[in-house]
């Protein structure tokens, strides 16, 4: 290949006169061409094979962070993330179910105590099975994923933790205080929780699958803060809307927070409505329950009832027609 363009060149480009006449000097001038032209292909080809850009390392970011895609979907604001906490976990889980939505209740999640209820943005930690390069890698003492993970907790942050299994434990006593003393929203896992005296006696709200006496870190070691998750098979963002009462937790995606606050409000309008009337006037509660949200039809005794409140599709996205989802 080089032998056939130093030939072409000789063709197409001679050189007369001066310094440049010799053979000697003819050839430096050719293998010079040459060996710029090749050096150029060669960078191009490894920087191809290798997909990385000369000299730009935000592009580079660029393209690692839209292969992974980003961890978190939106921001919930305190005001909608207050809206959120006032509605049952019912009404919730009723409002993904209405828009289509995948379920989003953690199943293996149950509070530890009859008074725990929480609301709060999603920090998340995930753990991964024990391995020896893993403990060897992970990072050390306070520079430890959980740890990252506290603290950027407070009182408007629940504590996601995935577990590797529902009987391993994430934490206890003396991990928990700084939970404590972060004044944390909540604690949400699929594993279990150790020293359960001690954890209620801290205050905070508790879910876990169970309690245990095993040590967590002969199983399981924590990996990675703010990452998205799976927790009992429900998938869970950073900064998504966790809500847990006592028939368990619900995952409000950020994305769609709004939306889903708007539904399940007005589902638990028409069903306090519903409940006053069955209280008023004793029946079977067929006659108007139960209902689907954006198909309330006007004329139906439900769609009556609700106008006789002043409910109606002008105020209302539950009747049929209506829905804005």
């Amino acid at each position: 290949c080089a032998f056939a363009l130093r030939l072409f060149f000789s063709a197409r480009f001679p050189i007369h006169g001066g310094i440049h006449s010799g053979t000697d000097q003819k050839g430096n001038f050719f293998d010079t061409v040459l060996l710029t032209m090749l050096s150029s292909t060669f960078r191009r080809a490894v920087m191809t094979a290798s997909h990385i850009p000369a000299k730009s390392s935000v592009l580079s970011n660029a393209r690692r962070a839209f292969a992974q895609g980003p961890a978190a979907g939106g921001h919930i604001s305190d005001e909608l993330l207050e809206k959120l906490g006032s509605l049952s976990t019912q009404a919730l889980v009723d409002g993904l179910w209405v828009m289509g939505w995948p379920s989003a209740q953690i199943d293996g999640a149950r509070p530890l105590h009859p008074s725990h209820r929480c609301v709060g943005r999603a920090v998340t930690l995930n753990f991964v099975p024990a391995r020896p390069d893993i403990a060897q890698d992970k990072p050390a003492g306070g520079e430890s994923p959980e740890y990252e993970a506290f603290e950027k907790c407070g009182p408007k942050e629940v504590l996601v933790m995935s577990s590797v299994g529902p009987w391993e434990s994430v934490g206890g006593d003396i991990k928990f205080l700084r939970l404590k003393q972060r004044e944390i929203g909540g604690l949400v896992t699929d594993g279990s929780v150790r020293d359960t005296d001690e954890i209620i006696n801290y205050g905070f709200p508790c879910f876990s699958y169970s309690t245990t006496a095993r040590q967590g870190p002969a199983a399981m070691q924590p990996w990675e803060c703010n990452g998205v998750v799976s927790v009992s098979g429900v998938t869970v963002r950073p900064g998504d809307a966790i809500v847990g009462d006592q028939d368990g937790v619900v995952v409000v995606p950020a994305k769609v927070a709004e939306k889903v606050y708007s539904i399940a409000h007005g589902r638990e309008q028409i069903e306090e409505i519903v409940k006053a009337e069955l209280m008023k006037n004793p029946g079977p509660p067929g006659k108007f329950y139960p209902f689907m949200s954006g198909k309330i039809k006007v004329d139906s005794p439900l769609g009556q009832l609700l106008a006789s409140k002043g409910i109606t599709p002008e105020n209302s996205n539950q009747f049929e027609g209506s829905a804005d989802w």
